[in-house]
């Protein structure tokens, strides 16, 4: 791939007929294979050369048949930074030439859910849009609806391959992981699964000072990542062992914030498990599959 600067400095053109792109096949399914370039549609769309994307977990979800709303013949992907090719009329906040973090969520900024900041919730036909219900930014090139409230211009000299994290991961962590789980000053935190977004979830928890962050995972290559950056505790084993480890590790209390960043029942059953009377579950992993709520545990330890 070439570097961000050398792309960024490309003047935009017209657009190629055809390009290549990542397309889902159903479960198990994939190719890269030419597709027609998305043209404009709307007059709040943009057109943007896909510079650099990545894999989100729900992609793999995807890939596995966890999210049935993908159709076949979708192509993946919502994440990534690029260049602006091409604005509808109405677009006034970005230009072709500019380069632009591409959010995850697509949101027309202006319907009650957008208002009250719920923008993947917004009623006007966006959401998690990208990848799911429209093409995605695994492909050369990705038509980007509501473009003004859904593309953030880059400052220049910032590195791409840290900014692409913009697009999700990184805020999802944060937002469902951190935010959601209330932590504060002096909590102990319980992270399940140490992979990317259980990692975004550890970065930001720690601007929050807790006092503790225990990081579950079978991955021992993972958590020696995950304590490099903070976590105080590493438990590498799932199940009723990681349920004695960490209220070994807690006193026996269990622990004031409990988050989910994996996506199967196993993991959410494990968070219930280990967290403390008055305590917090925060869940950020795509579940396929139904769990169960065990409510005649938790109703009583509030």
């Amino acid at each position: 791939m070439k570097t961000l600067e050398h792309e960024s400095k490309k003047k935009a053109g017209a657009l190629p007929a055809r390009m290549k792109a990542l397309v889902y096949h159903g479960p198990g399914q994939k190719s890269w294979e030419d597709r027609p370039t998305p043209k404009l549609k709307a007059p709040t769309d943009a057109v943007v050369r896909v510079v650099h994307t990545t894999i989100c977990g729900t992609d793999l979800h995807i890939l596995k048949g966890d999210v049935p709303e993908v159709s076949v013949g979708r192509i993946l992907g919502h994440e990534g930074v690029g260049v602006v090719e091409a604005v509808g009329t109405a677009v006034t906040s970005v230009k072709p030439g500019d380069l632009v973090l591409i959010s995850c969520i697509s949101a027309c900024g202006l319907c009650p859910s957008c208002r009250k900041g719920m923008f993947s919730h917004c009623e006007r036909g966006g959401g998690w849009m990208l990848g799911h219900l429209i093409d995605g930014t695994q492909a050369e090139y990705v038509l980007a609806p509501f473009a003004d409230t859904s593309l953030y211009k880059i400052a220049s000299g910032m590195k791409a391959e840290a900014l692409v994290l913009l697009s999700d991961i990184f805020p999802t962590g944060y937002e469902c992981g951190v935010l959601n789980g209330r932590i504060e000053p002096g909590d102990t935190v319980a992270i399940v699964g140490a992979g990317p977004i259980g990692l975004a979830a550890l970065l930001t928890a720690k601007l929050y000072s807790p006092s503790e962050i225990i990081m579950i995972d079978f991955d021992k290559n993972r958590l020696e990542l995950a304590r490099s950056l903070g976590a105080t505790k590493a438990v590498a084993f799932g199940g009723e062992e990681a349920v004695k480890v960490v209220r070994a590790l807690t006193g026996g209390r269990g622990v004031d914030a409990a988050i989910e960043a994996v996506g199967v029942p196993a993991s959410f059953e494990l968070c219930q498990e280990i967290v403390a009377p008055g305590g917090r579950i925060a869940n950020i992993g795509v579940h396929g599959k139904s769990v169960s709520l065990h409510l005649e545990k938790l109703w009583a330890a509030n």
